[in-house]
């Protein structure tokens, strides 16, 4: 599967991985809808649309119902139609379960978790008359307990299993569906995540030591995973490992 004049909804698209897809997604020659919660992402499509792809904004919390179909709405408003669905968007806040609060689990599931059902929900007719195709993010904690991140690895199991009953569910109207697992990967959002510690430095070197391969993921790496599942035609409900040997 080419991408070049296909429509792609990437949430999330204002930073790390996100921001990585749309820019290889766009290079390729494919149309991007660029989703954030705050404005990150317009910077994005401004910069893809500078260099001459076609991009838009549309600044949406993926968590709210009306939100969620109003990405939708914009793409089908925009391209007429809608290829290519990246469910990207996602929150990481530490705790146990005896410290992470009732109110920061909820808010981790309905981002990470009810944000990837929405955003398909009103996507999913759309894609059936493209015959698209749609990627989670998963984690590499979907398969390997981490500490301090309960909330988290429950949510990304969730979004696994989920691709695997959706993919089941829309095989015979011809979308894929696959899950992409990275492991610790150096974004915008680890930096915030690592200054939060009483020791920075040491954090990040304890993150680094939980991949084999010795190394933090890039965005990049982690985006052309991101671009095989959607091009392999023989490819869905699996999950994509690119976690620097974490689970290994």
């Amino acid at each position: 599967m080419e991408i070049k004049n296909k429509v792609a909804i990437i949430t999330g698209a204002g930073a790390g991985i996100g921001e990585a897809t749309a820019r290889l997604f766009a290079q390729r020659g494919a149309n991007v809808v660029c989703n954030s919660l705050s404005r990150s992402a317009e910077m994005i499509k401004n910069e893809i649309n500078k260099s001459g792809g076609e991009a838009i904004f549309v600044q949406a919390d993926v968590s709210k119902e009306n939100e969620a179909k109003r990405i939708v709405e914009k793409t089908l408003e925009t391209f007429g139609k809608l290829d290519i669905l990246f469910n990207n968007a996602g929150i990481v806040i530490p705790g146990r379960i005896d410290s992470i609060s009732t109110d920061d689990w909820d808010k981790t599931m309905a981002v990470n978790v009810k944000g990837v059902y929405l955003v398909s929900k009103y996507a999913i007719p759309h894609l059936i008359s493209t015959k698209g195709v749609i990627v989670n993010n998963s984690s590499s904690v979907a398969f390997k307990g981490v500490k301090d991140r309960v909330a988290y690895t429950a949510s990304k199991g969730a979004v696994l299993s989920m691709t695997r009953a959706m993919a089941a569910d829309y095989i015979e109207d011809g979308i894929r569906v696959n899950a992409i697992c990275p492991g610790t990967t150096e974004t915008p959002s680890l930096v915030k995540r690592l200054e939060n510690f009483e020791d920075p430095e040491q954090a990040k070197k304890d993150f680094i030591a939980r991949q084999k391969m010795g190394r933090l993921g890039t965005p990049e790496e982690i985006a052309e995973g991101v671009l095989f599942l959607v091009q392999n035609e023989f490819t869905t409900g699996t999950s994509l490992s690119i976690d620097g040997g974490m689970t290994m």
